[in-house]
C-alpha cells in the first residue's frame, strides 16, 4: 500500500546525520545586530548604481549558462589581492565560489574523503567539522593555548601524530579574533610537506576571512604562496566588502591546487548575477573598504573598554583581535547575559569556550547600546 503524502515515514537518512541540526546563528529582528560579524555599513549610492548596472547587463544573458571558469572575475580578484597585500598571483591561481563556505567544501571534496583526516585547532570556526562530516572526512581538533595562540611545536607534533590531508589555520581566528604569526604558519607548512598522504604532502589552508581588519604590520599568508605549493589562502567578500548578501568567497593557491577544485565544483556553480555583483564591488573596492579603519578603531576601543570593566571584583577579559569582532568573558552564566542583552535589543553571539561571548563591531551607536546593556545586565 502506498502511503499518503501526509503520512509520517522514516527516511533513509545517513546514520552519521541522525540527530544533527542545521548550522545557523539566530536571526532575530532587533535594533542592534552584532552576532554574525557583518559589516554594519551598507554599500553607498554610487556602489549600488554600479551593482545595478552590472547586474542588469547580466540579466539580459540569463537564458545562457554563465562562464563556468569566470576568468574576468578571477583576474579582478588577483588585481585586488595585489593591491591589498602586495602579492601578485596569476588569474589561474584564483578560485571563487558561493561564499568561503563553498570554497572550503571544494577543498574538502578534493583533498579529504573516506580514510582521510582534516585537522584544525580549537576553538575555531564551528563549520569546519561540518565540512568534514559532509565529505566523510575524519575530523581532528588540536588545541590552542590559554590565550588562544597556537604553539608551533604543538601544531607540528599534532600533524605528525594524525597525518592529515588537510590542515586549516584560521588567521584571524574565529571566534577568538587571534592572528597567527608567520613563524607558526611556516612551521605548519614545512611539517605538511614532510607528511605522506598517499604519496603527497598535506594541503594547508589559511582562512583569512577577516584579513582586511588585521592590524598594521600583520602580514598575509599570501606572501608564502610562492614558497609552498601545498598552501591555499582563503578570503571572502562578505566582511570588509560589506557584501555578505552576495555570497562570494575565493582563494589563491597554486594552479595545480585550483585545477583540483575545478574537478569537484558543480557545473556553472557561480551564477552570472553573482559574478557581475562581485566584479561591480571590486570596481569600487576603495569605497567599500573605506569603513575598515573606523571599524578597527571601534574594535580596539571596545577591547580597551571591556578590559577596564570589573565583574565580581575581577576584570573582564577580551581576547586580542585582528578581526571585526571581540571575544570577551568570562561569565558564570553566559546564556543569561546573552538573553539579557537580547531583551534590551542587542543581539550578540553565544559561542566559543564556556563562559565567553562574542560581539561583532557595529556602528558607534550600536556599540554604545551594547556597552549600556552589558553594564545593566552583568552589573559591571
Amino acid at each position: 500500500m502506498t502511503p499518503r503524502a501526509d503520512t509520517p515515514i522514516t527516511l533513509p537518512l545517513r546514520p552519521d546525520l541522525a540527530g544533527e541540526v542545521p548550522y545557523g546563528a539566530p536571526q532575530i529582528d532587533v535594533p542592534h545586530l552584532l552576532n554574525v560579524n557583518e559589516n554594519p555599513y551598507p554599500p553607498g549610492p554610487q556602489v549600488v548604481a554600479t551593482l545595478a548596472e552590472y547586474v542588469s547587463a547580466a540579466a539580459s544573458t540569463l537564458n545562457r549558462y554563465p562562464d563556468r571558469d569566470f576568468p574576468a572575475l578571477r583576474s579582478d580578484l588577483a588585481d585586488y589581492l595585489a593591491q591589498e597585500s602586495g602579492v601578485r598571483v596569476a588569474t589561474e591561481q584564483v578560485w571563487a565560489a558561493n561564499g568561503s563556505n563553498e570554497v572550503m567544501l571544494h577543498l574538502m571534496q578534493a583533498f579529504g574523503g573516506p580514510g582521510r583526516t582534516a585537522l584544525s585547532f580549537a576553538p575555531t570556526y564551528s563549520m569546519y567539522p561540518e565540512y568534514a562530516r559532509d565529505t566523510h572526512t575524519r575530523w581532528v581538533a588540536g588545541r590552542r593555548e590559554e590565550d588562544f595562540t597556537l604553539d608551533p611545536e604543538v601544531a607540528v607534533a599534532t600533524l605528525r601524530e594524525h597525518t592529515p590531508s588537510i590542515v586549516i589555520l584560521t588567521s584571524p581566528n574565529n571566534p577568538t579574533g587571534t592572528a597567527m604569526p608567520f613563524s607558526t604558519i611556516e612551521a605548519v607548512c614545512e611539517a605538511a610537506l614532510e607528511l605522506d598522504v598517499d604519496g603527497s604532502p598535506a594541503v594547508v589552508v589559511v582562512d583569512e576571512a577577516y584579513a582586511e581588519f588585521r592590524r598594521a604590520g600583520v602580514p598575509s599568508a599570501l606572501e608564502l604562496l610562492e614558497r609552498y605549493p601545498n598552501l591555499a589562502v582563503s578570503r571572502t567578500m562578505s566582511k570588509a566588502f560589506a557584501l555578505a548578501g552576495a555570497r562570494v568567497g575565493y582563494l589563491a593557491g597554486s594552479t595545480d591546487l585550483v585545477d583540483a577544485l575545478r574537478i569537484v565544483r558543480l557545473p556553472y556553480h557561480l551564477s552570472a548575477v553573482t559574478q557581475a555583483t562581485a566584479r561591480a564591488a571590486l570596481a569600487h573596492a576603495p569605497a567599500l573598504l573605506a569603513q575598515v579603519d573606523s571599524l578597527r578603531t571601534e574594535r580596539d576601543a571596545t577591547v580597551a573598554w571591556l578590559r577596564a570593566q570589573t565583574l565580581d571584583g575581577r576584570p573582564l577579559q577580551a581576547a586580542e583581535s585582528d578581526s571585526n569582532f571581540v571575544l570577551f568573558g568570562t561569565f558564570d552564566d553566559r546564556h543569561a547575559v546573552w538573553q539579557g542583552l537580547l531583551d534590551r535589543g542587542v543581539l550578540i553571539r553565544e559561542t566559543g569556550p564556556e563562559g565567553w561571548l562574542r560581539v561583532s563591531i557595529g556602528t558607534p551607536q550600536d556599540m554604545i547600546a551594547f556597552k549600556n546593556a552589558l553594564v545593566e545586565v552583568a552589573g559591571l
